[in-house]
């Protein structure tokens, strides 16, 4: 494994690190809780992964205990991110589906939602930590980023930043949050077949001195070989919210990139070329994949070992976007007959 540091911070992180929705939620098909939590020690002890990424609100705050009970003993080896912004705390029931909770943003509920994550977590601080899908009116909040400041100050936050969404886009707050002080990283959507805004997103980081993180980088499956258009996802899994004529778009870049000898063999898998595709960038200090087995925990983790990318090899990806490939999608998404439904990723 090959570490990165975020600019401007002493925070070292594993080139790839784990996504924790994956194994606390029921989004991506895992649901033994102890099967979740061997996946995550066995990153740390078997591949050198020490970024770990969550979020209050996934499982309602199992995302954060089943770190404590995983990775608790070895909590000064590991950088521990989570979020906030999702008021978890008021709702009348269970949160149904995939569908937007409502967000509270003063400066009591992030003192509060800090607390019970630490307690969750079992630790006194975290190492960074973010506002979940904010809009620009909580980007440019002289209140949280006063809040936030003064929770460094206490010592309960070691950085902060933001991770943008819930879907693709986004791209105004993104760079808005880049040039905002103190701002240490932002979490952002980038792969081959989702490469806007991140575009436009990357050369803003490179300017600001600032880091990425990247989320999503198998586009729900479709760059991980597990994608089968013949298959039907449970509805509570989160392949099923994306669209169909999108996904079997998707199929023609991949057969492309097999044709020109981008993955296979003894180099690459898919799986690892979308993971380089966005370690190409220095400003993407790591990048989060969906681990859902050992199988893929091992194949991920050694995509930061394997032959990295040539300029060649990345001029050739970005040329299948910005050469029709995006259009081809926009051409595909423009035959589907009904609106798709609006997909959380993360």
């Amino acid at each position: 494994m090959k570490y990165r540091t975020l600019p401007g911070t002493d925070l070292s992180v594993s080139e790839v690190g784990f996504g924790v929705w994956s194994v606390a939620t029921k989004w991506w098909g895992v649901t033994d809780v102890e099967f979740g939590k061997k996946l995550l020690r066995s990153a740390y002890d078997d591949y050198g992964i020490t970024f770990f990424d969550t979020a209050d609100v996934y499982g309602n705050g199992l995302g954060e205990t089943i770190l404590k009970d995983a990775l608790g003993d070895i909590r000064d080896k590991v950088v521990l991110a989570t979020k906030f912004g999702y008021d978890i705390y008021n709702l009348p029931g269970e949160r149904q589906g995939h569908s937007e909770l409502p967000q509270n943003w003063s400066p009591e509920h992030i003192r509060y939602a800090l607390e019970q994550s630490l307690t969750r977590m079992g630790t006194d601080y975290v190492d960074f930590y973010q506002l979940h899908n904010p809009r620009m009116e909580a980007v440019l909040s002289e209140e949280i980023h006063d809040t936030l400041k003064q929770l460094q100050k206490e010592g309960k936050i070691r950085y902060f930043g933001a991770a943008m969404g819930p879907d693709i886009g986004w791209e105004d707050e993104s760079i808005a949050a880049l040039k905002r002080p103190d701002y240490a990283a932002i979490q952002i959507i980038n792969n081959i077949v989702e490469q806007d805004p991140a575009r436009n997103v990357i050369p803003v980081a490179d300017a600001e001195k600032r880091a990425l993180i990247v989320r999503v980088p198998h586009a729900s499956g479709l760059l991980d070989g597990t994608y089968d258009p013949d298959k039907h996802f449970d509805k509570n899994d989160h392949r099923s919210h994306r669209p169909t004529n999108w996904m079997q778009a998707g199929v023609d870049v991949v057969r492309e990139m097999k044709e020109k000898g981008l993955f296979g063999g003894d180099e690459r898998t898919i799986g690892q070329l979308a993971i380089q595709f966005s370690l190409y960038q220095p400003s993407i200090v790591t990048v989060l994949p969906n681990i859902t087995s050992e199988a893929n925990l091992k194949e991920f983790a050694l995509a930061s070992e394997v032959k990295p990318l040539t300029k060649e090899e990345y001029d050739t990806i970005v040329g299948l976007w910005t050469g029709g490939y995006d259009e081809r999608l926009k051409q595909h998404m423009s035959n589907t007959q009904t609106k798709p439904t609006p997909v959380l990723q993360k």
